[in-house]
């Protein structure tokens, strides 16, 4: 089974098309009508759900951590800094992860984009 994808609010579209071109599935939180809520609230949507969320919030990032932290489940998170790639990296590494990897490996897991 692949990784279905799960985009936050602060993802550029030109991601997820490019990501759709490749057939990855993946769904924003726009589509979702989950763009208002608040970041604990998504990620048990994201969870409930069985997506892994990209994000490039990194408040959103630290409450992941902080869950982490507390054993507070979740479905995984990947963070990608605005300023730390491109989009065509983002892209890449985002199919890559969703061919290669098991939603069962993400997990309660947060993995910083590009990976090297």
């Amino acid at each position: 089974m692949t990784v279905q994808l799960y985009m936050d609010v602060h993802v550029p579209q030109a991601i997820t098309d490019q990501l759709r071109r490749r057939g990855v599935d993946v769904i924003t939180a726009i589509e979702d009508n989950a763009d208002e809520l608040p970041d604990d609230e998504l990620l048990e949507r994201v969870r409930l759900l069985g997506k892994v969320i990209f994000t490039q919030d990194i408040r959103f990032k630290a409450m992941a951590e902080e869950w982490q932290r507390q054993g507070k489940p979740f479905t995984g998170l990947i963070f990608g800094h605005q300023l730390g790639g491109t989009i065509g990296q983002y892209v890449k590494d985002l199919e890559l992860i969703s061919q290669v990897s098991e939603p069962d490996e993400w997990l309660n897991t947060v993995e910083y984009l590009p990976l090297q």
